[in-house]
């Protein structure tokens, strides 16, 4: 195998430089419109449910469709990045996404719509597969925490307006145009990505070489963090799909718009997961990782209840416990490969968006057989395992991970 070799880190951007503010920006705009792609059926799933004739966790699988091939396809397009570069992966794969979402409104079956959203999967996936390799190799050890903080906090924006947009316009106009919006949308932050995105300035070409993959799955370390990225989106997912479901019926019987507002408590999480970046910079990634997961845990045992106020505020705690677990983990990933970061990377989001799309499913046959408590009680479970995995990240490991 080739190996880029090492670039002195002079050149990387550093808190406060106008290139780590670009790179910030970038990546931003780059998080909000993967997110409003990947998830603008979300809010909509009851009313797709009605318009096709499916039941829930069928139509779930207007979302696990896109993050499914997104599972698949990370990998192999990280590794080719490594051949490529980075910026030019994540530039056509953004471009190319938002041409395909707005083609969604013209389907006229579910099974049009589902194919579109599997394409659209696909080609949404350079960016994910790339981001977290282009920081970690272009930004100081030391301020990459906070940066990859705030990319993940514009994946979270990005999750509210793929959400709320959609489940507004849908109220005034129907579906098809709320999606026809949304895609708009999602093209211009495409264009504010394509032209704030600085130039890669030490990535290096590398021959495309499979072995580190299999290296990376050797790691203990790395394999238990890629646990924690299937684990808890699996939950994420889970909880926004189907809790929709649950505030339209007795005893909510909330609106659709008013339901839809649920994705604005991702704000409070985008917000977490620039906290938590910030916090592990100073605090440690094990322990920050554990009170994140003990904190979605809490939030989820406050949805239980019939009481629209605690299950906002269970709502509220849960998304800020992910969105912080999701910040640490995926930052630690980058720091404790040595080597073929990218792929590193994209082994990560293969178990995230795996989660998401076999998880967010499972979820729903859940929700179909023992409604709300089911459901909460399944991903009570998955949270467990992630916070299982974070107390075992110890002793000599937790030295190993420290990167």
């Amino acid at each position: 195998m080739t190996i880029s070799p090492p670039v002195p880190e002079v050149g990387s951007h550093r808190l406060g430089s106008p290139g780590l503010r670009r790179v910030n920006l970038a990546l931003f705009a780059a998080g909000l419109t993967t997110f409003m792609s990947l998830y603008c059926t979300q809010a909509l799933l009851p009313e797709l449910s009605g318009a096709f004739g499916v039941a829930p966790a069928t139509a779930s699988l207007l979302v696990s469709l896109a993050t499914g091939a997104v599972a698949l396809a990370v990998v192999p397009v990280s590794t080719l990045s490594e051949r490529f570069g980075r910026t030019r992966v994540m530039i056509v794969s953004s471009v190319a996404s938002a041409l395909v979402g707005l083609a969604i409104p013209l389907c006229t079956t579910f099974a049009a719509l589902a194919a579109v959203r599997a394409v659209q999967g696909f080609a949404l996936a350079g960016v994910p597969a790339v981001a977290m390799a282009y920081l970690a190799e272009e930004v100081h050890p030391g301020s990459l925490g906070g940066a990859m903080g705030r990319y993940v906090a514009g994946t979270g924006i990005g999750g509210v307006l793929g959400r709320l947009v959609p489940a507004v316009v849908s109220d005034v106009a129907g579906w098809r145009w709320a999606l026809g919006v949304t895609a708009l949308v999602a093209l211009g932050f495409t264009l504010a990505f394509w032209a704030l995105l600085p130039p890669s300035r030490r990535f290096r070409p590398a021959r495309v070489d499979h072995r580190p993959l299999l290296a990376h799955l050797a790691d203990p370390g790395l394999r238990r963090l890629y646990l924690v990225a299937l684990v808890a989106m699996a939950g994420f997912v889970t909880v926004f799909n189907f809790l929709t479901y649950r505030l339209l019926e007795a005893p909510f019987h909330l609106p659709q718009s008013v339901a839809g507002l649920i994705a604005v408590v991702n704000l409070a999480g985008s917000a977490a997961s620039a906290r938590a970046g910030t916090l592990t910079d100073r605090l440690g990634r094990r322990p920050v990782l554990l009170g994140a997961t003990g904190l979605a845990m809490a939030g989820v045992l406050l949805t239980l209840p019939p009481s629209l106020p605690l299950v906002a505020l269970g709502l509220l705690v849960f998304t800020c416990g992910f969105f912080a677990a999701h910040a640490v983990a995926s930052g630690w990933v980058g720091l404790r490969a040595g080597h073929a970061r990218a792929q590193a990377s994209a082994l990560y989001l293969f178990a995230y968006y795996l989660g998401s799309s076999v998880g967010g499913t499972a979820g729903g046959l859940a929700y179909e057989r023992a409604h709300w408590t089911g459901t909460g009680l399944y991903v009570l479970a998955l949270y467990g395992i992630a916070a299982w995995v974070a107390l075992d990240l110890s002793g000599r490991l937790v030295g190993k991970l420290r990167g």
